[in-house]
C-alpha cells in the first residue's frame, strides 16, 4: 500500500462529503487515516468524475474497517469493501468477521465462498425473525423470567444475542422486541421492580436456585479481563516495524506478560497513583507475569530518597511485590550508547538554540499555544561527526545548561507537537544519588521512557490518556534505533474531585501550616489515606469497581468515601465510644454491684468474637443521648422516658440531674428499673471500673471533613487556598472508650477477607491498622502520633446518614 500525503487524503475524503471538522478530526490518527484513505480509493466512490458523498451506513462500515485495518495492508481487502459498498454487508459484526477472514487468509488462496460464510454477507434476518426466536426464548424461560421480572433484562440480552440464528441480525431490532415480550409477561414495571437496599439474605434452597440460575451470574466483577484491559494483546504479539528484534525479546518473555510501574521519585504518590499501581502490577499478576518497580530517575535536581522510601512502602502497602526494582540510571551507559548512534545514524543533532528560540522554532506563540510557523534550528543539519563531537563536549562537562542539548530530528511538518524534534539529552551540573559526579548530561523523560521499556522487554506499556501523543514519539525512537518497540497503550487516569493533586500546591499548604504535612488525612496522597487508616483492599475494590477505560474518570469525594465504608463495613470490629461524657449513678444498687453481659465485636459475624463487660454502679453516656425534655421523634432518655443501655437487661430512669454553673447536666442519678418493659432506644454506656480498667481514655479524636469547599478548588477566582474549608479538622479531647479497645488494638491488623477475597490485603502492623466502627459515631483508627500515655484517633469516613437517629 502507498502511504497518502495529507494533502491526498484531504483531497479524498473531501470528495465523498466528509466536512473540514471530521477531516481535521481524522488526520489525527495516522494509521487510521491512511487505512481509511485506502478504503475510500478502493471503493470507487471517490473517482474523478462520478465522486459522490458516502451514505451514513457505507461512511460508518468502511470507517470502522479501517479502524480495524489499523494502518497496515491486507491481500483481498477489496473484495471486503465491495462487499460493503454494494450493502452486502450491513452491520460493523458483519465487517469485523470478514476482516478476520480476510486477515487469516493473507497467504492462501481466497475463497470467496468460505469468505461470504465467515461474514454473512446477504444473510438477511428480518424482524419477524427475530421475533420469531425471542417468543420462542421466553416461552422456555417462562418461570425464571416470571421470577427475576425486570431484573432479568440485562441477562436476557446476552442469551438472546448468543442465539446462533440471531447472529447476523441487526442489533437495534432486539430492544424493542425485547420490550413488547416483558410487557406482554410482566406488565408495566411497579414496586417489585424498584431496586431496595436490603439487608443480606441467606442463600436460597437449593431447588429455589435452580429456578434462577440460567439468568444470574455469580462471577465477581473482574477489570483486567474485561473493557480496555481485556482487550489487550497476548505477551509475544507485540506490532514491530523490525521483524528480526522479536527473536531475543520472545526468548526473555516465554510467553508472559512483562508490565512496569515507572514514577518519577519527586514527590508523594496520590489517590491517581493507586490506578497506575493497580493497572500495570494488577494486569501482570492476573496473567501470571511481572511487573517491575521502575523509578524514572533523571532529573537529579528534584529528586529525593525520601520520595524513593515512599514509594516502595506506599507500592507494598497495596499489595504488590514488584519483580524486580530499577531504575532508568541502571541503563545511563546504554542510553549514551544509543545517544551516539542516533547522531551517527541522521536522527539526533546538537542543537545551541535557548529555551525561547525552540519555542519559536516550533511555532509556540506568545501566549503558550501553537499555531505559529514552525522553522527548523540553524544547527538541524550540521553534520554527523561534528554533533558527534559537540555531544562528547557536552558529556565532558564543557557546556553550561541551556548552552547545549541533544535534539532528535524528527517531522516539523507533522501536526503531532511530539515530533517536533524534542530535547533528548541537556546538560545538568547537579550530582545523581545513585551515579554521583559521573554524569554532567542526563537523558530526558522522552528518550529514555521507551528505551528503558525496551531494555525490559515490557510487553504491554500501560500510561494514562495524557501520553497518547507521546505514543508517536515513543514508537519512532525505537524504530530509529532498531530496538524491540514496546506497545504504548492509554487508559483513562482517576481524579477525586474537590481535591488537590499537584505537588507544588501540596508544598504551599504544608509549608503554610494548612495543614500538618504532606501525610495529612485531609489530603489525598497515599501517604495521607494509610494514615487516616483507609484500608488499601478498600482502595483497590474502588478502582476495580470503576473498571478501567480510556475516558478520565472523575469521582466525587462521597463515593470514594462510601466504598471505604463499605469495606470497613466488612472487616471492623465494633466499640462503645463517648465522644461528650456524662457521668451516671445508680442509686439504687450496692456500691459492688456489677451485672456481666456479652457483647460481639461484630453482630451476625462470630469470627470476630465476643468479649464481656460489667454494668457497675456508676458509668459514663455521651451527652447527645440525653435531654431534658422530650420532644417528638426523641427516643433516647430523658426524665419523662427510661431508656434501655446496649446489651443490659432492665431499663433506667432519671431521678435527679447534678449540673454546672452554666446549667449544663454533669451527673445524672438513676434508677434501674427490674421490669421486662421493652424500651424505645438502647443508649451506649462505658463502665467507671478500676477492676476493668475501664474507662480507655483518649486524648484527641481528629474528626476531618473536607480540605475545600467546592469540586474544583483551583478554580477559585482568589486562588485554590481561598477555598480552603476552616472546619476541615475538629480536635475533640476527652472522649473514652471501653476496655476491649486494648483487645481491638492488640489483635490488629484483623485482616478479615472482604466479600471479593481478591482485594484482602495482609496488612502488617502498624497504628493505622488499629480500625473499628464506633457505634453510631464512625470509623476510627489509631493516629501515627499516637503513645502509651497519649491515644490520639482519626475518624476515617462517617457511617452512613440515618434519619430516625433520634
Amino acid at each position: 500500500m502507498s502511504t497518502f500525503s495529507e494533502d491526498k487524503l484531504v483531497e479524498l475524503f473531501s470528495k465523498v462529503g466528509f466536512d473540514d471538522k471530521r477531516i481535521k478530526e481524522i488526520l489525527k490518527n495516522s494509521k487510521i487515516s491512511q487505512s481509511l484513505g485506502e478504503v475510500v480509493k478502493l471503493s470507487g466512490q471517490a473517482e474523478e468524475g462520478s465522486a459522490k458523498s458516502l451514505d451514513k451506513s457505507t461512511d460508518s462500515l468502511l470507517h470502522n474497517l479501517a479502524t480495524l485495518m489499523k494502518g497496515k495492508h491486507y491481500e483481498n481487502i477489496k473484495n471486503l469493501v465491495d462487499y460493503i459498498v454494494e450493502g452486502k454487508l450491513k452491520t460493523n459484526l458483519q465487517v469485523s468477521e470478514g476482516f478476520k477472514y480476510v486477515k487469516g487468509q493473507q497467504d492462501k488462496d481466497f475463497d470467496l465462498a468460505q469468505f461470504e460464510k465467515a461474514s454473512g454477507a446477504g444473510v438477511e434476518i428480518s424482524a419477524q425473525d427475530v421475533k420469531k426466536e425471542i417468543s420462542e426464548y421466553f416461552k422456555e424461560h417462562k418461570a425464571e423470567v416470571m421470577e427475576a421480572r425486570y431484573r432479568a433484562v440485562p441477562a436476557i440480552f446476552a442469551h438472546v444475542k448468543a442465539i446462533d440464528s440471531l447472529k447476523w441480525a441487526s442489533p437495534s431490532l432486539f430492544k424493542p422486541t425485547i420490550d413488547t415480550f416483558l410487557l406482554e409477561y410482566l406488565g408495566p414495571k411497579d414496586e417489585r421492580d424498584v431496586m431496595k437496599k436490603q439487608k443480606k439474605k441467606k442463600k436460597q434452597a437449593g431447588s429455589d436456585v435452580r429456578k434462577t440460575a440460567h439468568l444470574k451470574v455469580d462471577k465477581p466483577h473482574n477489570m483486567f479481563e474485561e473493557g480496555f484491559l481485556g482487550d489487550l494483546h497476548k505477551a509475544g504479539e507485540e506490532p514491530q516495524k523490525w521483524d528480526d528484534v522479536m527473536e531475543g525479546h520472545q526468548k526473555f518473555i516465554s510467553g508472559h506478560v512483562y508490565t512496569r510501574f515507572p514514577p518519577e521519585p519527586n514527590g508523594f504518590l496520590h489517590i491517581g497513583h493507586s490506578k497506575a499501581i493497580m493497572v500495570n502490577f494488577g494486569f501482570a499478576k492476573f496473567h501470571g507475569g511481572h511487573c517491575y518497580l521502575r523509578f524514572d530517575d533523571t532529573n537529579p535536581e528534584a529528586e529525593d530518597q525520601v520520595y524513593f522510601d515512599s514509594i516502595k512502602r506506599c507500592v507494598k502497602w497495596l499489595g504488590y511485590e514488584p519483580w524486580k526494582v530499577t531504575y532508568s540510571s541502571d541503563y545511563f551507559d546504554r542510553l549514551y550508547e544509543l545517544a551516539e548512534k542516533l547522531i551517527e545514524t541522521g536522527y539526533g543533532y546538537v542543537d545551541h538554540s535557548t529555551p525561547e528560540q525552540v519555542k519559536q522554532q516550533r511555532g509556540i506563540k506568545e501566549d503558550g499555544t501553537p499555531g505559529g510557523k514552525r522553522v527548523p534550528s540553524p544547527w538541524r543539519n550540521r553534520p554527523a561527526e561534528e554533533s558527534l563531537k559537540e555531544f562528547r563536549k557536552m558529556r565532558d562537562g564543557l557546556y553550561q545548561p541551556e548552552e547545549a542539548t541533544l535534539r532528535m530530528k524528527q517531522d516539523l511538518d507533522s501536526p503531532s507537537p511530539q515530533m517536533w524534534d524534542l530535547v533528548a539529552y541537556r546538560v545538568l551540573n547537579k550530582p545523581h544519588f545513585r551515579t554521583g559526579d559521573k554524569w554532567k548530561i542526563y537523558p530526558t523523560y522522552d528518550f529514555t521512557h521507551c528505551l528503558v521499556d525496551s531494555f525490559e522487554n515490557i510487553t504491554h506499556s500501560l500510561c494514562t490518556t495524557e501520553f497518547i501523543m507521546s505514543r508517536q514519539s515513543y514508537e519512532w525512537l525505537c524504530d530509529c534505533l532498531h530496538v524491540y518497540r514496546p506497545p504504548q497503550r492509554e487508559y483513562g487516569r482517576l481524579n477525586i474531585t474537590g481535591t488537590i493533586m499537584s505537588k507544588r500546591k501540596i508544598a504551599k499548604l504544608v509549608s503554610g501550616h494548612y495543614v500538618r504535612s504532606w501525610d495529612d488525612p485531609r489530603l489525598y496522597t497515599l501517604e495521607s489515606l494509610r494514615r487516616r487508616g483507609v484500608p488499601p483492599g478498600a482502595i483497590l475494590t474502588f478502582i476495580n469497581t470503576l473498571g478501567v477505560t480510556t475516558s478520565t474518570t472523575n469521582i466525587q469525594v462521597a463515593r470514594f468515601e462510601s466504598s471505604v465504608r463499605d469495606y470497613l463495613n466488612y472487616t471492623t470490629p465494633r466499640l462503645m465510644m463517648i465522644v461528650e461524657p456524662i457521668k451516671v449513678v445508680l442509686d439504687n444498687v450496692e456500691d459492688d454491684f456489677e451485672e456481666v453481659t456479652e457483647i460481639p465485636y461484630k453482630p451476625g459475624n462470630d469470627t470476630f468474637g465476643v468479649h464481656k463487660l460489667s454494668l457497675t454502679k456508676e458509668f459514663y453516656i455521651d451527652s447527645s443521648d440525653y435531654r431534658d425534655e422530650k420532644s417528638k421523634g426523641y427516643f433516647r432518655w430523658c426524665p419523662e422516658q427510661p431508656v434501655g443501655l446496649m446489651r443490659i437487661k432492665h431499663t433506667i430512669s432519671v431521678k435527679s440531674v447534678e449540673r454546672d454553673v452554666n446549667g449544663t447536666p454533669v451527673t445524672i442519678h438513676a434508677e434501674y428499673l427490674n421490669d421486662s418493659t421493652k424500651p424505645k432506644a438502647y443508649i451506649q454506656w462505658i463502665p467507671i471500673s478500676e477492676k476493668q480498667k475501664s474507662p480507655v481514655k483518649v486524648s484527641e479524636v481528629r474528626i476531618y471533613n473536607q480540605l475545600f469547599k467546592s469540586e474544583n478548588p483551583a478554580s477559585n477566582p482568589a486562588g485554590f487556598l481561598a477555598d480552603i474549608n476552616k472546619d476541615s479538622e475538629e480536635v475533640i479531647k476527652g472522649a473514652l472508650l471501653e476496655p476491649a479497645f486494648e483487645e481491638v488494638k492488640e489483635r490488629s491488623p484483623y485482616n478479615m477477607p472482604f466479600s471479593d477475597p481478591q482485594f484482602s490485603i495482609e496488612e502488617e502492623k502498624g497504628p493505622e491498622t488499629v480500625r473499628f466502627q464506633a457505634v453510631r459515631v464512625g470509623y476510627f483508627c489509631l493516629d501515627k502520633e499516637s503513645t502509651s500515655e497519649k491515644l490520639i484517633l482519626n475518624r476515617v469516613v462517617t457511617l452512613k446518614e440515618d434519619s430516625a437517629k433520634d
